[in-house]
């Protein structure tokens, strides 16, 4: 049942960011890794943003980027570095998951913008933009998908 549900997530993060833009099957979050040393296309940030319907300045924000940066890169329709890469799958697992544990998007989505005590009064949303902060929102969403008061 568990490596049933984790394919059809895996199955949801290829369609959101493009199948055409995955170069291999995507079976654990280790995948990510070997995926994004080759680079993945910049199409994956607009496919991202638009099954998110995340505006291209709040998904520069996400990746820690500058508006301009985005933009030169899609404009030149290069390849993402490595780190880039494996950010955007991060933060697309996890919206993925956080759609699953709240049960629809909207109410996931304002969760992110909630402080949180047991991220010391941070919103999730603050928290994904820095190295370690997108595992520390997944923990968070675990508790909470399995009744721990968080």
């Amino acid at each position: 049942m568990i490596e049933e549900k984790t394919t059809e997530h895996y199955e949801k993060l290829v369609e959101v960011l493009g199948k055409k833009y995955m170069p291999a099957l995507i079976e654990s979050p280790f995948d990510f890794i070997h995926i994004a040393r080759a680079g993945i296309n910049v199409s994956v940030l607009l496919n991202f943003s638009k099954y998110f319907n995340l505006t291209k300045e709040l998904v520069a924000q996400i990746l820690d980027i500058s508006e301009p940066t985005l933009y030169r890169w899609t404009k030149a329709n290069r390849n993402l570095d490595r780190n880039f890469s494996v950010k955007l799958f991060e933060i697309t697992d996890l919206f993925l998951y956080g759609e699953e544990v709240f049960g629809n998007r909207d109410a996931f989505f304002k969760w992110l913008k909630l402080p949180n005590e047991a991220l010391g009064g941070l919103e999730p949303q603050e928290l994904i933009e820095i190295p370690g902060g997108i595992s520390k929102v997944k923990d968070i969403l675990g508790r909470i998908e399995y009744g721990v008061y968080s």
